[in-house]
């Protein structure tokens, strides 16, 4: 006797859906998980994040009175967020004939989904940190020499605490193949609160100079086999979220079918331009046959 699809069996596939949808765009969208979080309150419609400028201390004399005074150089941003979203149809007809699994399918096409739009949407931050300052060039490798230039470029410039670098995989290929790497060697990736979601994009090397050094195939290659990355503290950037990923579904009776919509709210933005550049180097697919 056939199946039907009765309101039990959506609503376990709809925890399915859930429940993959929220793992997989978790964990793969690194850039975002590098950034610093913030909530939009319910009622609320913008978050304005106040940044203060540097102020100088000066020596004293003795029973001389302080005449500098400091200016406290205070500039705000104001912050929103957007919706996005998607959907699919599941047909009753596909309940029946197909095995739970396609559940679990259909949450882990619209998890990957967010997740590269999530993380699309912060790579497009890069290019405009430090004033569109850019460190590297193209058709450059990305060789230790040049990794540790950055850091301390990046060190120099006083881009703040826990830096972090986020390239692509093809460019991380030309920094391994210029370090000493013991073969089966891996160091364990830096704790933080992001550690878990981060794992699958740490390559498992010793951060540079202090620096951890992520990768994220999701940054787009250009016409000239370029990839844009960035050095930046995690404060550079920040995400603002009114609401997190959300999924539903509705009953369409005439199409004999569930709508499962995907919706969150949530906008990504630059917090201090002065601590992050972008980085440009050649990401040329390596080949695995020479």
């Amino acid at each position: 006797m056939p199946q039907n699809a009765t309101t039990g069996n959506l609503a376990n596939a709809q925890r399915t859906v859930i429940a993959a949808v929220r793992y997989t765009e978790e964990h793969n969208a690194p850039a975002m998980a590098l950034t610093t979080m913030m909530t939009l309150g319910k009622g609320e419609k913008t978050v304005t994040v106040p940044k203060v400028g540097q102020m100088t201390v000066y020596d004293l004399v003795d029973g001389q009175d302080i005449v500098d005074e400091e200016e406290i150089g205070m500039t705000t941003t104001d912050l929103t967020s957007a919706e996005v979203g998607s959907k699919v149809i599941v047909t009753d007809k596909l309940i029946r004939q197909s095995q739970p699994s396609v559940f679990g399918m259909i949450g882990n096409q619209l998890g990957s989904g967010m997740a590269r739009k999530k993380d699309t949407d912060v790579h497009a931050l890069y290019a405009g940190l430090n004033g569109g300052t850019t460190f590297g060039a193209a058709t450059k490798l990305l060789t230790f020499a040049n990794t540790a230039g950055a850091i301390a470029k990046a060190k120099g410039l006083k881009f703040g605490d826990d830096l972090y670098i986020l390239a692509h995989p093809y460019s991380v290929f030309a920094l391994l193949k210029t370090m000493v790497v013991t073969p089966g060697t891996t160091y364990p990736i830096p704790e933080g609160p992001a550690a878990d979601l981060l794992k699958k994009f740490w390559p498992g090397i010793r951060p540079i100079n202090g620096v951890a050094l992520y990768e994220d195939g999701n940054l787009s290659i250009d016409s000239s086999d370029d990839a844009i990355g960035v050095i930046a503290a995690k404060d550079a950037l920040v995400t603002l979220e009114s609401l997190a990923t959300r999924t539903e579904r509705q009953r369409d009776a005439s199409l004999r079918a569930t709508e499962i919509v995907m919706v969150s709210d949530y906008g990504v933005f630059e917090l201090d331009d002065a601590k992050g550049a972008a980085m440009t180097y050649d990401a040329t697919v390596p080949s695995d046959s020479a």
